[in-house]
């Protein structure tokens, strides 16, 4: 009987003990709390103690780039996709969709702002979706418009191959402003080379597409970047886009870029690239711009006449009169037959030939000759004794 009255004594001992032991602990934890602090203070006007107030922001960084770039990211740069250099980073990519939810009138635009448009990228949105052929479909497609002239077949590689004249009008465009205008020429070039590819050759209409490309956009760029056209010759053309390169390649092997070391580079001819340099070195000029400090006069008004002022005309009217004058003196001493053989060969607009000469006359064609060229030295000595010039007259 003692022995269960025990256990309970000693159970109910022992929930002392752990309630005890319990309350011990949440003793020490809620002074270890009053000790580091409340986590968080009650603010007047909120509910358990909880902050209504929005967070700070972050303060932008303003010193140095965010993170910096390691080996494997610019390796990874140097190596995109034509897609993803054609539409560029995050923000250009959000500016895209918004345009193409407006056009669509699935986003109403309710700022004032304008929305930015990109041709470029509005105009790959279009093509985008234009499958890239393989190989052998690209062989059999061009064979097939080779041989029937199929106007679906030509349109299928020029629509397969757009993305190309975009990435290859990107090369250029230091050298045009307008990406556009470079990509509407590459399409002609584009055209062009589905007229010219013979795919029996086993090159790939993309690797031959490509000179026609490059080949249209150079034109539209030579013959459209001033006024005066400067590419007209291969040498030219190559002096136009190489000329500044290969300086500064011959600078930095130590060598004085001059006319004749770049002459040399480029195998063309030194008055060529001394040409160039000037060219280059000037913009064009109008010759009706107005000059001086009232505008009087323009650059027409200082480029000497070509004809004759009045004076010289003048003077030579009374030389030539002079000279005609001296020559029918010199033709009065001549015999009856010299008269003639200087008649027939120097005073007609039509002169005859010694032989049909020598036939007049009755005399051999070597006979005529000699008797020329006396009576020409004849005229010379009396032309001289005169005063006169006999270069002039013979001139």
């Amino acid at each position: 009987m003692t022995e269960p009255g025990k256990k309970k004594t000693a159970g109910k001992k022992g929930g002392k003990r752990a309630d005890a032991g319990s309350r011990s602990e949440t003793g020490t934890r809620s002074e270890a709390k009053s000790k580091i602090g409340p986590k968080s203070s009650a603010v007047p006007g909120t509910r358990s103690g909880k902050r209504t107030e929005p967070r700070a922001k972050a303060r932008p960084r303003t010193g140095g780039p965010s993170r910096s770039k390691t080996r494997s990211e610019e390796q990874n740069m140097e190596s995109v996709s034509p897609d993803e250099i054609i539409l560029g980073d995050e923000e250009a990519a959000g500016e895209e969709v918004l345009v193409e939810l407006k056009e669509k009138g699935d986003l109403k635009d309710t700022s004032d702002k304008p929305v930015i448009y990109d041709p470029v990228s509005a105009y790959y949105q279009t093509i985008r979706h234009y499958p890239v052929l393989t190989r052998d479909e690209e062989k059999e497609i061009a064979i097939r418009y080779l041989e029937t002239e199929d106007v679906e077949a030509a349109y299928t590689l020029v629509t397969s191959n757009l993305k190309l004249v975009i990435k290859i009008a990107l090369e250029y465009r230091r050298l045009w402003r307008e990406i556009v205008d470079l990509i509407q020429e590459g399409n002609v070039g584009l055209m062009q080379a589905v007229k010219k590819y013979d795919p029996y050759r086993g090159v790939r209409f993309s690797s031959y597409a490509a000179w026609w490309i490059r080949a249209y956009i150079i034109r539209y760029i030579m013959n459209n970047t001033r006024m005066v056209k400067i590419g007209t010759t291969q040498a030219q053309r190559t002096l136009y886009f190489q000329l500044g390169k290969e300086r500064e390649r011959l600078k930095k092997m130590g060598i004085e870029p001059d006319s004749s070391a770049i002459a040399k580079s480029l195998n063309v001819k030194e008055s060529e690239v001394e040409e160039m340099t000037m060219r280059l070195s000037t913009g064009d000029l109008s010759l009706e711009a107005k000059r001086g400090h009232d505008g009087d006069f323009s650059l027409y008004d200082t480029i000497p006449a070509l004809e004759p002022n009045t004076e010289d005309r003048v003077a030579d009217a009374e030389t030539r009169k002079i000279y005609l004058e001296k020559l029918s003196e010199f033709v009065g001493t001549l015999a009856e037959r010299d008269r003639k053989i200087f008649t027939m060969r120097w005073m007609r607009d039509d002169p005859l030939t010694l032989q049909e000469v020598g036939e007049r006359l009755g005399i051999t064609r070597e006979r005529v000759r000699q008797l020329e060229a006396r009576i020409i030295k004849n005229l010379r000595d009396h032309l001289e004794n005169e005063g006169l010039s006999a270069s002039d007259f013979f001139s």
